[in-house]
């Protein structure tokens, strides 16, 4: 699992762009930057900022990536994602695959295998 300051961290480097590079050439601050990619320092908490970054790093908005983007930064910031927060059903069922996780204690292999079913369903 990746996190959101490694993604970043991976896109910069896909472009070809060293830390400071990427940050002169988007007026951007190397310093808060690095910390973001270290995870020392949250994701922008608005969207705003979000596609702002995501221009800088050639990541397409509404793509897949995109939305993979989005997703690691609320999940840094230990929320769930704006276009689940309606699905009540899901929502409602969280606490009990919380609880499933914690109790079964899930190896590696099973979480990949939870995984596939869960995007076969």
């Amino acid at each position: 699992m990746v996190t959101f300051g490694e993604f970043f961290k991976q896109k910069r480097i896909s472009l070809g762009k060293t830390l400071r590079q990427f940050c002169l050439e988007n007026q951007l601050d190397p310093g808060n930057i690095s910390k973001i990619e270290r995870g020392k320092l949250p994701p922008p908490a608005s969207e705003e900022k979000l596609k702002e970054y995501a221009k800088y790093l050639n990541i397409q908005f509404g793509s897949e990536e995109w939305q993979t983007f989005k997703d690691l930064a609320s999940l840094s910031a230990g929320k769930i994602p704006d276009d689940l927060k309606n699905e009540q059903e899901l929502l409602a069922r969280l606490p009990v695959f919380f609880r499933t996780l914690r109790d079964k204690k899930f190896s590696e292999e099973d979480l990949k295998e939870l995984i596939k079913k869960i995007r076969e369903s």
